[in-house]
């Protein structure tokens, strides 16, 4: 694949390149390097926020390869009683749908049904794992020789892993990596210098800041142990039920916000991003200010999103209403049923100023 890509668009790939390479129409070709434009993390000037120049060769082959990336999905209920004791309401779909509801896996007392964000995670970290020296093949450049020896991974080229791996916006992958072992052997060597005793450790602000996220979902702030270099970019809301939610941009930490599992709710996200993720709510309006990127809605019951942004994409959703300003056409793929589209239909003082901000034209709205 990567011989026949290089071999039709060289260095940059177009969509012409890419439709006549994997023998796909055009206009799916044009959408996929539309998707990856909306995912980079960097802006690439030759490709253009739609997708409509060319993008670097390397970045097609690790959004082509990721593809095989599954998801993790919400396991069946086996005990249907207790599926009756935590879904009170009912659905036209009930009984007929083999994929069950969101409510139905989210609502009981035990959220096993429900992957969380810290299993999706772990799920991601094993595809990488699993995947790496394949990517890391695929990237590399052959020279004059046999076997792998002769493959060298450039500087610039190691940097496109970025696409997969993400830690402090703005700061080269290597950087990144370097700081991470420099800080690693620091702790190391004070910790072999250290005399204190094992039975009473003194854990300093750093360690603990590094070691801890302040998740969002609890109304005490709960301190969870993750990687914060992580979470440094995303902001989270998660867990809410029966309660309102205001986020102001000051309150907003990074340039991507996750509204996970809530229920029975209604979410202001009044601030400008780049990325959104709505997963896994149920009977929630959920208010997304503006998106610059991409708003990504998946496994969502009964939830009205009303949001001002480039793109949308849904995926396995029922019975949902979304009130779309969005420039660019909306993506439904996956199992959806009984969706609804409108007008972007809400305001706020600040609404304005965040569009700008973000890059979303008020005056180019699609409606699919």
């Amino acid at each position: 694949m990567k011989e026949r890509l290089a071999a039709v668009g060289g260095a940059r790939v177009g969509a012409a390149a890419l439709a006549d390479a994997l023998q796909i129409p055009a206009e799916q070709a044009a959408l996929a390097l539309g998707t990856l434009a909306a995912v980079l993390p960097v802006e690439d000037p030759a490709l253009g926020e739609d997708g409509s120049g060319a993008a670097d060769l390397r970045d097609v082959l690790l959004f082509l390869y990721i593809q095989s990336y599954k998801r993790l999905v919400p396991r069946s209920h086996k005990d249907s009683p207790a599926v009756a004791d935590v879904w009170p309401s009912t659905s036209a779909f009930d009984g007929y749908l083999s994929a069950l509801s969101p409510i139905q896996l989210v609502r009981s007392n035990s959220r096993r049904f429900m992957p969380s964000q810290a299993d999706e995670e772990a799920h991601q970290l094993s595809y990488l794992r699993k995947h790496m020296v394949s990517i890391l093949s695929l990237l590399a450049d052959s020279v004059d020789g046999e076997g792998d020896e002769s493959m060298v991974l450039t500087i610039e080229t190691f940097e496109h892993l970025g696409f997969l791996l993400q830690f402090s916006e703005g700061t080269p992958l290597s950087q990144n990596i370097a700081a991470s072992l420099e800080n690693a052997a620091d702790k190391s060597t004070a910790k072999e210098n250290s005399q204190q005793s094992a039975s009473d450790p003194d854990v300093t602000m750093t360690e603990a800041v590094t070691n801890t996220r302040i998740q969002s979902s609890s109304p005490t702030g709960t301190a969870v142990p993750n990687n914060q270099g992580h979470y440094r970019n995303t902001t989270f809301v998660e867990g809410f039920s029966k309660t309102s939610v205001v986020k102001q941009a000051s309150d907003i930490k990074g340039h991507s916000i996750k509204v996970l599992n809530c229920h029975d709710s209604v979410i202001y996200i009044l601030a400008p991003v780049k990325y959104a993720t709505v997963y896994g709510c149920s009977d929630t309006t959920i208010v997304l200010g503006a998106v610059g990127k991409v708003v990504k809605v998946e496994h969502c019951e009964r939830v009205q999103i009303i949001v001002a942004a480039k793109r949308i994409c849904v995926a396995n959703c029922r019975e949902c209403i979304f009130y779309l300003g969005v420039n660019h056409q909306p993506l439904i793929v996956g199992d959806n049923h009984k969706l609804q589209v409108a007008p972007f239909n809400t305001y706020y003082p600040q609404l304005g100023e965040h569009l700008v901000q973000v890059g979303v034209d008020p005056n180019i709205q699609q409606m699919g």
